[in-house]
């Protein structure tokens, strides 16, 4: 059976971490950091949920990634909020399945168009999962407001079937947060567990 990547889209407070935490072994996956140059929010480390890095990190770095998140609204003076998934994360930790935790589909398109310019795609299959906002968990995204402008930032991520058809893909999976729990597709727990015992470690 080929690894996959589990690319985990939706906005923020939709469940996509959640469900990484509680649905996936972390002896059979990885999942994937991203360098960004956003300050650190309370409880973060540097390696464990980031790479904090500067601005000119993304100027030297090679990326499977590159997001600018702010930059609809950025002006001179202004700092840059990059984020990225640097391609050693990737080498690093070949022979695990991946978990990519991302808002907008159109950055699955440039991981999975690096996948096979690598040719790694041979050895990966790619499930697109679409976690579906609650609004009932808009106080997470309010906690989550370390920045300035960052809820006219998020505003501007967005993650819809529109985005999906912008980049050509479509979800596999579409998830639903509830108030009491997280609905998952039957077919997608039965291959999450297959996947769960391909133990790496």
């Amino acid at each position: 059976m080929k690894n996959v990547i589990l690319f985990c889209t939706g906005l923020s407070g939709s469940g996509k971490s959640h469900f990484i935490k509680n649905y996936l072994s972390q002896d059979a996956f990885h999942n994937l950091k991203s360098a960004t140059t956003r300050d650190k929010r309370e409880g973060e480390q540097d390696g464990r949920e980031y790479y904090f890095r500067g601005e000119d990190y993304f100027d030297t770095e090679k990326f499977v990634t590159k997001l600018w998140v702010n930059e609809k609204i950025w002006t001179p003076g202004v700092k840059k909020w990059l984020y990225g998934v640097p391609e050693f994360e990737v080498w690093d930790n070949l022979g695990y399945n991946f978990a990519y935790d991302v808002i907008e589909p159109k950055y699955v398109r440039q991981m999975i168009d690096w996948f096979r310019k690598c040719r790694l795609h041979y050895f990966y299959d790619f499930i697109v999962l679409f976690f579906q906002p609650n609004p009932k968990n808009q106080c997470i995204v309010e906690s989550r407001q370390n920045m300035p402008n960052d809820a006219l930032v998020r505003k501007n991520n967005t993650c819809t079937m529109k985005d999906f058809s912008a980049v050509h893909l479509s979800p596999d999976y579409q998830l639903l947060n509830t108030k009491e729990k997280q609905m998952i597709d039957v077919g997608l727990l039965k291959r999450i567990q297959e996947l769960n015992k391909m133990q790496i470690k």
